[in-house]
């Protein structure tokens, strides 16, 4: 066993503190990862807090993870040690279901879902039919360590064009946000719009930008209209002026919420044109003020999308760097992620918070 030192809690209540953790040695077809920085996501309260009511403890975050390759297995050959590589939000998947067949392996459909890089499977032991964990392991340790060890296939590659900090956010709020814009096919010319403007809803709107869509944000925190259209929006608003927000009707192909809590949507239905795509990544709960009377007189859908594959992750690191896009961080100590947790709840992170993984030692 490898013991390793990591940032994590024992419970909902508990802030995060240094503790030790053990991890297995690579098998054959595994990588030891040294971690150099994580992201820190709004997911990574959730579980920690226990906000999803399926946290296992203790709970180690981290699932936007930058590191070096230290150790590969005697059959793992894609990379070699000191590559530096990426690891998002999966470390393993069943491999036999269709999604996974079909390169989907965020929509795994085996008896326990894919494997969470932390917390383990998404379906675990306990609502299995047969009570039986595929993988072995009930939880799992993410990035706000020192080290991981991962399957060779779940490993991704860091462009040389990619500082590794800035890295790091591209390998969820990235992919989150590339996935659906590729999924519904935006294009060069779309009109998009981006509600939030946060590490996800940054992202988005660099992201379309890059694609060569007209960005608009919006946003309900007046001080980010300025931030928006320095990053290259086109146009941002605050999403509760009706004023600036009516004569946009019926204008945007493709609106894609980051909002990380429940929130309303039915005005902003209006916003879309005929054969509109209302895409929700950043709220995983009831979507409130859908009026299918609206949709159906506009053919319109309102639809949700989860993470991004292997292949999309790969692909939006690859774009990043060839493009010149990264998302806007602040590199943070170790020693600080209670008081981060709080700033990204606050929302006063500008605009991913990164974790400099040598604070750790």
């Amino acid at each position: 066993m490898i013991t390793s030192l990591a940032y994590g809690t024992k419970s909902a209540a508990a802030p995060l503190e240094r503790m030790e953790i053990e991890r297995a040695e690579p098998k054959d077809d595994e990588i030891q990862i040294e971690v150099m920085f994580t992201g820190v996501c709004h997911s990574d309260i959730h579980q920690a807090k226990n906000e999803w009511s399926n946290t296992v403890y203790p709970c180690v975050p981290g699932h936007e993870v930058v590191g070096r390759v230290k150790k590969t297995g005697a059959k793992a050959t894609r990379f070699k040690e000191g590559d530096i590589v990426g690891v998002g939000c999966m470390i393993d998947s069943c491999r036999a279901c269709e999604p996974c067949k079909d390169g989907d392996q965020n929509y795994c459909e085996g008896p326990n879902g894919w494997l969470a890089t932390y917390n383990g499977p998404m379906t675990p032991a306990t609502e299995t039919q047969d009570a039986s964990n595929m993988y072995g392991r009930d939880n799992t340790f993410g990035g706000y360590s020192d080290t991981v060890v991962v399957k060779e296939d779940f490993v991704l590659s860091i462009p040389k064009g990619l500082d590794p900090a800035a890295a790091a956010p591209i390998l969820c709020a990235g992919v989150t946000t590339w996935s659906p814009l590729r999924h519904w096919g935006v294009k060069a010319g779309d009109s998009v719009a981006v509600l939030g403007f946060g590490g996800l809803g940054h992202m988005a709107a660099k992201l379309a930008k890059g694609i060569g869509a007209k960005v608009t944000v919006l946003t309900s925190t007046p001080e980010k209209i300025s931030d928006a259209k320095a990053q290259g929006a086109d146009a941002a608003y605050v999403e509760t002026d009706k004023t600036a927000l009516t004569p946009l009707a019926g204008t945007f192909d493709f609106i894609l919420s980051t909002v990380p809590e429940k929130h309303e949507v039915g005005a902003l239905l209006d916003l879309l044109k005929r054969d509109g795509h209302f895409v929700v990544v950043g709220n995983l709960d009831v979507v409130d003020g859908v009026d299918n009377s609206k949709l159906a007189f506009k053919r319109q859908s309102v639809s949700g999308s989860l993470i991004g594959n292997l292949q999309e992750t790969q692909d939006v690191l690859d774009f990043c760097a060839a493009n010149g896009i990264a998302p806007e961080i602040e590199i943070v100590d170790i020693k600080t992620i209670n008081e981060i947790f709080t700033r990204v709840e606050n929302g006063e992170v500008r605009y991913r918070a990164v974790i400099d993984m040598k604070t750790l030692s």
